[in-house]
């Protein structure tokens, strides 16, 4: 079958038919009924109609050429699952009255019967190589968006696949008589043809995309060296007398006309490099070829016959020109075309592996059956295998651990990397590196210092904005002191504040502490930075040393002691990519010996196959055992290499300059870890704090509001005093509690309910982990609070701090400060000092300057 597109003729296969109804139910439930059981059989029913129908359908040859490609790869499956426990053959005690006839492709009056499932899974294989071929056949390959072609190329690279797993796997097994269409010979002339229109597909690609002529060229001789493969195939026997004679011409005029096709592209190559001597010759050969082939081929399809005219017109208009050309301008000698080298060829296409697609170990069906001497004869097979991959697989490691230590032992091949100036680190202290880089580095603590700084200067301010708020409000408590005398009854602040002073006393002296931790924070950077600034280097590899070449040389061959050695390492390297390679032949060939089919139908004893097979191993252990005899010299040759080069290039002072190196860098990294993790420390103990004061200053704040507001109204009744308002209990009205109690007042025998007189709700503002819960003295009926905004600087924790600061439950805040330094660099003794109850100690190394009487000021000045 022959069908064209806009540019070219390609052809198909039509697909085998079947003569007659063939119904496995029948003989493959009788053979189960009567080997195994009747409870068998009624458990595969299933499976069994399922094998019945699926040979119904493909029997039919009706369904649309995707679903019919679906419905014979499932075919194929079951036949292999089939295979594998039915021993379907005319033998005694197999599975008998079976007998599989088809008719040949090419020529339905022959036909070949045989009671033999190898002929059935030839038949399903070649049907499925045509209908493939159908599916190209049938794309679009002029559609626009290039889909037709891909699908066309494809389609044809499967059909080959399919050819070739018919000829390699099943073809052989096919018993006498059988049709030529299934002959190994049949599928390897279709498998060529297949590839030779699948890689024309590309060439309708690269023409439609303008390639370069010369790649063109490459792709149009490669199409014709397929088709003449095929062309050759088809006039041997036994194919020279079975094919149609359109066949034959068709398969002829297309090696023709891409060989032409070369020869034209090559010819334009040619040409606009000016060698007009050589374009002249090849025309010629491309005319020559077209011309002959002209001649032999008949009944081609016209389509074909217009595209080698024209193809032909342009050859001849080219050599026209190009003679003319090299008569008036280049007068070049023309050299003869036998003379030319063969035209370079780029083959872009291979049949499709089919295994995925065929591969029934999957498949489901009759997956309850297996017969017992087979299962049992599988078994011992199956261990006798895993023994032998075993053993080698041993012996492949081995080899392989080998190598290791050994190039390990003479600093191979990182003394030849070191020459190179290609050091590397070792694995462990490269990960350490990388991972100080990607936090930023020594480079990077300035940034973290000046952090620090940022955080300590907003507590100190913080500290300083409450100081002053509470010194604020105890100069106005004192100035109405004096002015009212003994009316101004209400207690002064520093008996309501001496808590919040205390805290604000210890806050102080923890900023105090820390100031100091900082201090020695810096002193170490700047002490250790010449050592850890190796760790800024990029790559880290710079910083290492590399291995000099000898001052002086007595005979000058360094240069190829280098050479020899580094050569030596190369055959090394690949003796360990071809052990890797016969690992996985070895895994390879072990998926795929499945020997189930002929543990079912050998009739003869079980080891004279058990030897067979595995002699199949034979050829692969001895190319192992070669493999670690050539690694043994190898190593050998290696070593007295290395030795003169070790004493060449005085290998010895640069492994001491090395190690000395990677001290150093190991230095650097736990010297950096120590104080990126004091800064760390310092940034979480910055942060706590700041939390901690701004509930004390907003405590603070609740407090002033209150009082200013018990000032209003303590004014207002002591100007009522002083203007002769009488009172029932000639009281002032109000009861001054201590720190921590709620103030009442007290309500009035008579008179109109003034604002100042109305009940107040009082809201508490408890202080996480604190002693005593501080209530505040604010009404919701009041004016809103005037509060001091705390400072918007906050910086978060670091992640993954080892210490971790608590706020202790039931007592006092008392945040202590940062712990210093573990290292011998920084612990310096602390002066034990005296425990308030309730409270933690502090460690400070000396007494706090910030202890000043409340009303004196002075908690914290900013230095």
């Amino acid at each position: 079958m022959a069908g064209s597109s806009s540019s070219s003729v390609m052809l198909a296969v039509h697909e085998k038919k079947t003569v007659t109804v063939v119904d496995l139910y029948g003989p493959l439930r009788r053979y189960i009924s009567q080997n195994y059981s009747e409870r068998e059989a009624l458990d595969l029913e299933e499976d069994l109609h399922s094998l019945r129908q699926m040979r119904s359908d493909v029997e039919k040859a009706a369904s649309a050429c995707d679903a019919r490609r679906d419905l014979l790869q499932a075919y194929y499956r079951a036949l292999c699952a089939t295979e594998s426990r039915f021993p379907i053959s005319a033998e005694q005690g197999h599975v008998n009255g079976v007998t599989f006839t088809w008719q040949d492709a090419f020529k339905p009056s022959r036909k070949c019967a045989q009671p033999n499932i190898h002929l059935e899974k030839a038949a399903v294989l070649f049907n499925l190589g045509a209908v493939l071929s159908q599916i190209a056949l049938n794309a679009d390959r002029s559609s626009s968006d290039g889909h037709g072609l891909r699908l066309a190329c494809g389609s044809f690279q499967s059909s080959a696949g399919a050819f070739a797993f018919l000829r390699d796997h099943v073809a052989p097994k096919v018993g006498s008589p059988a049709t030529v269409d299934i002959s190994p010979e049949a599928a390897s002339m279709l498998e060529r043809l297949m590839l030779a229109q699948a890689q024309e597909c590309f060439f309708e690609k690269a023409v439609s995309d303008a390639k370069p002529p010369a790649l063109c060229s490459k792709i149009a001789r490669q199409v014709a060296l397929y088709y003449e493969e095929a062309h050759l195939s088809l006039n041997a026997p036994p194919l020279n007398q079975h094919f149609d004679r359109t066949w034959i011409s068709h398969v002829l005029l297309k090696s023709a006309q891409f060989f032409a096709e070369a020869c034209y592209r090559m010819a334009l190559h040619l040409h606009e490099k000016e060698e007009i001597a050589e374009e002249i010759a090849r025309l010629k050969s491309g005319i020559s070829a077209l011309t002959d082939a002209k001649r032999s081929a008949k009944g081609v399809a016209a389509p074909l016959l217009d595209a080698t005219s024209k193809l032909e017109a342009n050859l001849n208009r080219n050599l026209d020109r190009a003679v003319k050309e090299n008569d008036r301008v280049y007068l070049m000698r023309v050299p003869s075309p036998d003379s030319l080298p063969p035209l370079p060829a780029a083959t872009l296409v291979k049949p499709t592996p089919m295994d995925g697609f065929l591969d029934a170990s999957g498949e489901k069906l009759f997956a309850g059956i297996v017969p017992d001497g087979s299962a049992k004869a599988l078994s011992r097979y199956t261990e006798m295998v895993d023994e032998i991959i075993r053993k080698q697989a041993e012996r492949l490691q081995q080899g392989s651990e080998i190598t290791r230590v050994k190039l390990k032992e003479m600093d191979l091949p990182d003394s030849i990397l070191a020459l190179e100036g290609n050091s590397t680190l070792p694995l462990d202290l490269k990960d350490d590196v990388e991972a100080v880089q990607i936090v930023g580095g020594p480079a990077g603590m300035d940034a973290e210092l000046q952090q620090l700084r940022d955080l300590k200067r907003v507590n100190q301010e913080m500290l300083v904005q409450v100081e002053e708020l509470l010194q604020k409000e105890s100069r106005e408590d004192a100035q109405f002191r004096t002015q009212f005398g003994t009316r101004w009854t209400r207690p002064q602040s520093s008996t309501l504040t001496k808590n919040l002073q205390d805290r604000l006393n210890r806050f102080a002296g923890n900023l105090k502490q820390a100031s100091e931790s900082d201090a020695r924070i810096e002193r170490a950077v700047k002490e250790h930075m010449a050592l850890m600034s190796i760790l800024d280097q990029r790559p880290i590899e710079s910083a290492l040393p590399s291995l000099a070449r000898p001052i002086m040389s007595l005979d000058g061959n360094e240069d190829a002691i280098v050479g020899t050695l580094k050569q030596s390492l190369r055959q090394l390297e690949a003796l360990g990519a071809q052990r890797a390679g016969l690992e996985d032949i070895l895994k390879e060939m072990k998926r795929k010996d499945d020997i189930l089919p002929k543990l079912m139908a050998t009739t003869g004893s079980y080891d004279d196959l058990f030897r067979k097979e595995v002699s199949k191993y034979d050829h692969i252990c001895e190319q192992i055992t070669q493999n670690i005899e050539a690694q043994e010299q190898l190593l050998l040759q290696i070593q007295a290499q290395n030795d003169h080069f070790t004493t060449i290039f005085n290998l010895e002072d640069f492994k001491a300059s090395r190690e000395k190196c990677y001290k150093q860098i190991a230095a650097a990294i736990s010297k950096f870890q120590e104080i990126k993790e004091n800064i760390n420390e310092g940034l979480k103990f910055y942060v706590t704090l700041q939390d901690a004061i701004t509930n004390v200053k907003q405590q603070c704040s609740d407090f002033v509001m209150t009082r200013n507001i018990q000032c209003r109204d303590m004014i207002e009744d002591v100007q009522k005093q002083m203007a002769g308002f009488n009172f029932s209990d000639g009281k002032t009205g109000y009861n001054y509690p201590s720190a921590g109690q709620h103030p009442q007042r007290d309500a009035p025998s008579h008179g109109a309910p003034s604002t100042a007189q109305q009940p107040r709700a009082h809201a508490p503002y408890p202080a996480p982990g604190y002693a005593q819960e501080y209530h505040s003295y604010a009404s919701s009926s009041l004016q809103p609070q005037q509060q001091l905004q705390s400072p918007p600087y906050h910086v978060p924790p670091p992640a993954g701090n080892h210490y971790q600061f608590q706020q202790p439950m039931n007592h006092e805040y008392g945040q202590p400060a940062y712990p210093g330094w573990r290292g011998p660099y920084y612990n310096a003794p602390q002066p034990q000092q005296q425990q308030q109850p309730g409270s933690l100690p502090p460690p400070y190394t000396a007494p706090s300057p910030y202890h000043a009487p409340p009303h004196q000021g002075g908690y914290y000045k900013q230095q």
